[in-house]
């Protein structure tokens, strides 16, 4: 398989019909106090309603599904705080091949249940002291099977890129012109799909980044024209957007086509969190909450403008989400 070939808009679309039958088509929703609140038209495709509880079902499936059982009797390895981990023991438990992932001890207990409810054995490491790839490949070559990398792959970008593929054609089928999309960003596998989407299908809307205070990762690199590091690996409550920098791949698209970054602190974060339970009625994980959280505290002007958000993920943890809505 050619992971290290650039995806393209072509592949996005093999994505969709291959996954069409295993993952949920999330429909966007709409809430008047959000337009209220913020002076303009905000569609929010809810991927905490997801097969797994995230967008990461559908990267991990385009991947894994084009697997030969025969061939690869030992599955797959990957490597996650938690949920490229439930999206690859999903698939492989759907695809009947066994999977071992890498995960940090400090990733939240749902994450790390719900991997293995799937039938996935877990190994866990230090994500300050130790090096989860090399952990991750060290498996993968003993035990002769495949890796399943969390963003920097050809097959995942196209299957994330799903996301933006449905975004941008309900968008057009409900006559909005979208002006300007964020996205959450980690690795950079969910915003790089989502990019070759919107460039295809509106390339008028200006896809943004939004990272946790800290993680900002993504918005140095862009400023600097190359990929730059965090200089901490945890100290976020978004734990799904700890990745230590962009990806390769992902990163050779997003600078091409991203048109701004955000960055949202964790008490802005906790506010979304607390928001979207109360007046949207929907569970969101920190790291999913980003993109709402930078149109909450006003960092994006939405008024009178046409705004989408992905809500990435709702796996959070039960005493984590009830000390935010009681602090709130």
């Amino acid at each position: 398989m050619q992971s290290h070939v650039l995806p393209t808009f072509a592949d996005v679309e093999q994505a969709s019909r291959r996954i069409a039958s295993q993952a949920r088509l999330t429909q966007l929703l709409e809430a008047p106090d959000l337009n209220a609140r913020t002076g303009g038209r905000v569609l929010i495709k809810p991927e905490m309603l997801q097969r797994t509880g995230s967008f990461k079902f559908r990267g991990a499936f385009n991947r894994i599904s084009q697997l030969d059982a025969d061939r690869h009797p030992q599955g797959v390895v990957a490597f996650s705080s938690g949920n490229h981990a439930q999206g690859v023991a999903a698939a492989a438990q759907l695809q009947n091949l066994p999977a071992v992932i890498v995960m940090p001890d400090d990733a939240p207990a749902v994450k790390r249940t719900n991997t293995e409810g799937y039938g996935a054995t877990v190994v866990t490491y230090n994500r300050r002291s130790e090096d989860r790839r090399a952990i991750a490949e060290s498996i993968a070559d003993e035990r002769g099977s495949v890796l399943v990398p969390s963003y920097d792959d050809r097959h995942v970008i196209a299957g994330q890129g799903t996301v933006g593929l449905e975004f941008a054609a309900e968008a057009r089928r409900r006559d909005a012109d979208l002006d300007v999309l964020l996205v959450p960003c980690s690795g950079g596998g969910l915003i790089a799909g989502i990019n070759l989407a919107f460039k295809a299908m509106s390339p008028s809307t200006e896809v943004c980044v939004v990272e946790p205070e800290g993680f900002d990762d993504h918005a140095r690199s862009l400023k600097s024209g190359e990929r730059v590091a965090n200089e901490r690996a945890d100290g976020s409550i978004c734990d799904a957007l700890l990745s230590t920098q962009p990806g390769e791949l992902t990163f050779e698209i997003n600078r091409k086509c991203l048109k701004g970054a955000f960055v949202v602190t964790d008490d802005e974060v906790r506010d979304a969190v607390a928001y979207a339970y109360r007046v949207l009625k929907l569970v969101v994980e920190p790291g999913g909450a980003v993109a709402l959280a930078a149109l909450l505290a006003g960092k994006v002007d939405a008024k009178g403008r046409t705004v989408g958000i992905v809500l990435s993920g709702g796996n959070i943890d039960t005493d984590q989400f009830c000390s935010i809505l009681r602090a709130s």
